[in-house]
């Protein structure tokens, strides 16, 4: 399938458990912000271990010190809500890693027909 049968975007940030944007937690200011924006979801996960560019590998332990694990925040939007949502981070002004990839989503077996929908509400 070509880029254009899939109308929708995953959007991924990839930052530290501990990172804020002020005085929130940056995870959770990214799932507000969406919220804000009328994004109907988004999910935080955090990792069990992984690197980064400094290829230092980090595993939760017991006794390690939180905030050195990443968080993933994901939402799977429309074309037009990814924009907007990293225009909104943009304005942050950090430097925060994020991808976007083509999409096709929707509801399956929905109880209301309307709600199924295959790429985007627009």
């Amino acid at each position: 399938m070509a880029e254009h049968d899939f109308p929708g975007r995953l959007v991924h940030f990839y930052i530290h458990e501990n990172d804020r944007h002020g005085t929130m937690l940056l995870w959770q200011w990214l799932l507000e912000e969406a919220n804000r924006l009328g994004i109907r979801g988004g999910t935080a996960f955090q990792a069990i271990a992984g690197f980064g560019q400094h290829h230092a590998l980090h595993e939760r332990h017991f006794f390690e010190l939180a905030g050195t694990l990443a968080v993933k925040v994901e939402f799977t939007v429309s074309a037009t809500e990814a924009d907007k949502l990293l225009a909104v981070v943009a304005k942050t002004q950090r430097a925060i890693f994020y991808t976007v990839a083509p999409a096709r989503f929707g509801i399956l077996n929905a109880a209301d027909p309307a709600t199924n929908t295959t790429g985007s509400p627009e």
